[in-house]
């Protein structure tokens, strides 16, 4: 297993954040509208860009496997987006990116790049969740070839509003008839809808 390897793919390179990436970060996280369907608040000020660089990318990288990747163009490293992995059970799928970015294509050719790396690592499924107001992302999710499990309903924090969840798997090695239980477990009200 591998530390966030360098990834190409056709338009992009997934590469490590550096410390160098503080405003590019700044940039992403500090837009509403990025943030709208994310689980914190727009950052307010290149400090908290900072706190967020290191305790969500940067201290990741002394761990012996993890994917936590600044998305950039090949044309221009500047980062334009992030990618992780979470490195717990539930193999969460988590991704932002700017603006002007959206609807082009790039997380679907992220995600395929880097299920290729987590393949050969030997993860057996991943998971990512999707705010029922984001379709859009829903949408992403089933193109990558994963499968609606169940939603559930989550007090969210730190914005301390219900949302409510539908979550999404891909057993990458086959085992078709697992489904990762956490959440239904965790949040009484969860339930499967129907025609998805």
């Amino acid at each position: 297993m591998e530390n966030t390897p360098v990834i190409k793919t056709e338009r992009l390179i997934l590469r490590k954040f550096t410390q160098d990436d503080v405003e590019a970060l700044f940039e992403i996280l500090s837009c509403k509208e990025v943030n709208t369907f994310l689980p914190w608040l727009p950052l307010k000020t290149l400090d908290e860009a900072k706190v967020f660089l290191e305790e969500r990318f940067l201290a990741y990288y002394d761990k012996p496997s993890n994917y936590r990747y600044a998305i950039c163009l090949k044309e221009y490293d500047k980062p334009i987006g992030y990618v992780w992995l979470s490195d717990n059970e539930s193999c969460d799928f988590g991704y932002g990116l700017k603006k002007e970015f959206w609807h082009k294509g790039i997380v679907s050719e992220v995600t395929k790049g880097v299920l290729e790396i987590i393949k050969k690592a030997g993860y057996k499924y991943i998971t990512a969740t999707h705010d029922i107001n984001n379709p859009r992302s829903g949408e992403v999710m089933k193109r990558l070839g994963m499968s609606y499990k169940y939603s559930y309903v989550e007090q969210w924090q730190p914005k301390d509003i219900p949302v409510t969840f539908r979550m999404y798997q891909l057993n990458i090695d086959g085992e078709s008839d697992r489904t990762y239980l956490y959440y239904w477990n965790r949040y009484e009200n969860h339930f499967i809808e129907k025609n998805l």
